[in-house]
């Protein structure tokens, strides 16, 4: 059969048309190990919602997504510790703060032989990755574990070795027990340590402590579940020893929603309350304000649906859903993106 020129034009417009609606819209992004697991789940669930969005997401750790979402090669970046107004005045456009939903860091430790939960406390801590406390039967630890017999192996400090939002968060708690530990490491994604080996993102770290016996490293909770490590019981503010769970973390949270800044921006470390895990942090997704075009229309329509139905999906991964108070607030400052 021959076409002539005008069928054959339209045949290869019509083909052309068809490849290009079968091409998906790529939105990428990068940043925290925190929230992967729970971020690659929702990328998945999105995608039957909206098959022709495809969400592509690197997992290099909050400093690495800060850096790639102010150089604009991403279109949106992850941090679990909010940017700084120094970092936010760097950038050539106003950047919104998407709180996602919540998480624990958890000191999770090799102890071969020890079934039992070994209990911290924010002194015991802070000694440790300050380098005071080299074994694990020393008496501060052992006096706070009278049940459970402690060997002398060495403790081996496990620590991030890039930047990290779990550092920023883990560092804040610990610049909040401990002056000496706020005068001579600080709070940071990036802080010079006094002791310890370094892991790349959670999985670095939680790779370290699993084959390092006498190891003791901080990582999100679902890291350390995943991979069958213990991770500690922990003296919160109010001296009773809890474990990183939904209740806990929604506990350190619930303080902060009457004073929350518009921008999100907040700590919720050594949080007040009786149930509160002392080591709680939201995790945000880092936009612009303005984010014109088809890409910014579907990146809107994927964060309304993060912060209402894929909140569903963050308690079986180990994370805390957002506050329902806090969600109506969160609409609207993503009703404030600006996609024309």
């Amino acid at each position: 059969m021959k076409f002539t020129q005008p069928l054959m034009t339209l045949l290869i417009g019509l083909t052309l048309s068809a490849a290009a609606l079968a091409e998906p819209l790529l939105i990428t992004g990068a940043g925290a190990t925190f929230p992967y697991p729970l971020y690659s789940k929702w990328f998945s669930e999105y995608q039957k919602i909206e098959p022709n969005v495809q969400l592509n997401y690197q997992s290099i750790g909050s400093g690495g997504g800060i850096r790639q979402f102010g150089e604009r090669t991403i279109d949106f970046g992850a941090t679990d510790v909010p940017m700084t107004d120094g970092q936010l005045a760097k950038t050539d456009a106003p950047v919104l703060h998407i709180p996602t939903v919540m998480g624990a860091v958890v000191l999770t430790y090799n102890l071969p032989g020890v079934t039992e939960t070994v209990r911290f406390s924010p002194e015991v801590i802070a000694d440790i990755f300050l380098g005071k406390i080299k074994k694990w039967n020393d008496p501060a630890i052992q006096t706070i574990n009278p049940g459970i017999a402690l060997s002398d192996i060495a403790i081996a400090v496990v620590r991030r070795s890039d930047g990290s939002g779990t550092t920023g968060i883990f560092t804040d708690y610990l610049s909040k027990i401990s002056p000496a530990w706020k005068e001579k490491v600080g709070q940071g994604a990036s802080v010079n340590w006094p002791v310890g080996l370094g892991g790349k993102g959670n999985e670095g770290v939680t790779g370290l402590v699993k084959q390092t016996p006498g190891a003791i490293g901080y990582v999100e909770l679902i890291y350390a579940a995943n991979n069958n490590l213990p991770y500690a019981l922990i003296k919160n503010k109010a001296g009773k020893f809890v474990s990183p769970t939904m209740k806990t973390v929604s506990s350190a949270a619930a303080g902060s929603l009457k004073s929350m800044p518009g921008d999100f921006r907040v700590s919720i470390t050594n949080a007040d309350g009786k149930e509160s895990y002392p080591i709680s942090g939201f995790t945000y997704l880092l936009v612009y304000q303005k984010t014109p075009g088809e890409k910014g229309k579907k990146l809107v329509n994927f964060l309304n649906w993060a912060i209402t139905d894929g909140q569903k999906f963050a308690e079986a991964l180990s994370y805390a859903p957002l506050p329902k108070e806090l969600v109506g607030k969160i609409r609207n400052k993503v009703k404030t993106i600006d996609t024309q």
